[in-house]
């Protein structure tokens, strides 16, 4: 097994003074609702900030920007417009909702290629003008230690531009389906599952029988305990968790909505190997998103 690390102990995150639930996005979102909090873009703003004290409390290293832009409604998540990886490169990647590729920061960018060795920043956002699409960390949720990326097939996913990524990351895709109680495709992957050092939390049941054994037997194989999660589970966005190496440790970063949704059974295994840390985040889970989505871990070894 590589010594790669599945936890990154540093982050970026994205402060909104504009948040909103994006209506460009609430058709194959089924987690968005509409945000019914008058002074949402505060209240979205205050769940950052608080959020982003937690962590460092952690010992995370949070690189906190701010967007003041008022077509952004999506900036809190920075996890599907680009990633970043330990040999140095940083993918920038093609977005479904118009809205979305206004995202794209080059301040980011540059900020890590300053403060990481970076190797090089391929940018694959021109393949949505061929309604091709993958949304970063949100699509792939990537196993850095074993080298598989799971994706679920969906509107934001396009398995041709997976398997392009996996080739240029060396990773083995594993492609399959996952479908909601309506038959609605899963809009990203990591809402259905997280994979940790030494566990995998995955909606199990949203997937169509033959694909799950095989998707089991990959996440068995590479010695990850299996914690199987209800739709309502997922629904309350158990599986939009991600673990990150704190100073005392590693954590599961999750949102308060998501811990109270977990058994004592599945909080049991979790805190063998990592410690639970809940974030209150109602508002900005309201646009369908929760705390995975909010942080794109940095991958990239540094200076």
């Amino acid at each position: 097994m590589s010594m790669v690390n599945q936890a990154p102990n540093s982050i970026v995150m994205v402060r909104p003074h504009h948040f909103t639930s994006n209506p460009q996005t609430m058709r194959d979102n089924t987690f968005q609702r509409s945000c019914l909090t008058t002074d949402q873009s505060l209240h979205a703003y205050n769940e950052v900030t608080n959020a982003v004290e937690v962590l460092k409390q952690e010992g995370i290293l949070v690189h906190l920007f701010e967007d003041q832009h008022k077509d952004t409604p999506d900036s809190v998540f920075p996890n599907n417009w680009f990633t970043t990886h330990q040999n140095g490169e940083i993918l920038t990647y093609p977005m479904y909702a118009k809205s979305r590729r206004a995202e794209y920061r080059k301040d980011i960018i540059d900020f890590l290629t300053d403060q990481y060795k970076v190797s090089s920043v391929t940018d694959y956002s021109f393949l949505a003008k061929e309604n091709s699409f993958l949304e970063g960390t949100g699509s792939l949720v990537i196993d850095h230690q074993y080298k598989f990326a799971y994706a679920v097939e969906s509107k934001r996913t396009t398995q041709s531009v997976v398997n392009t990524v996996c080739e240029q990351l060396k990773l083995t895709p594993v492609v399959f389906n996952a479908y909601d109680m309506q038959g609605t495709a899963v809009y990203h992957t990591n809402v259905l599952m997280c994979v940790a050092t030494e566990f995998a939390m995955i909606g199990l049941d949203m997937v169509p029988n033959e694909q799950r054994r095989q998707l089991v037997s990959h996440l068995l194989q590479s010695y990850h305990q299996v914690i199987e999660l209800s739709g309502d589970q997922i629904n309350h966005f158990c599986g939009n968790a991600i673990e990150l190496q704190g100073k005392s440790g590693r954590i599961l970063a999750l949102s308060a909505t998501a811990f109270k949704a977990l058994t004592a059974a599945q909080i049991k295994v979790i805190e063998k190997s990592a410690k639970l840390v809940p974030l209150p985040i109602p508002t900005i889970e309201s646009a369908g998103g929760s705390v995975r989505c909010m942080i794109a871990g940095i991958h990239l070894p540094t200076k």
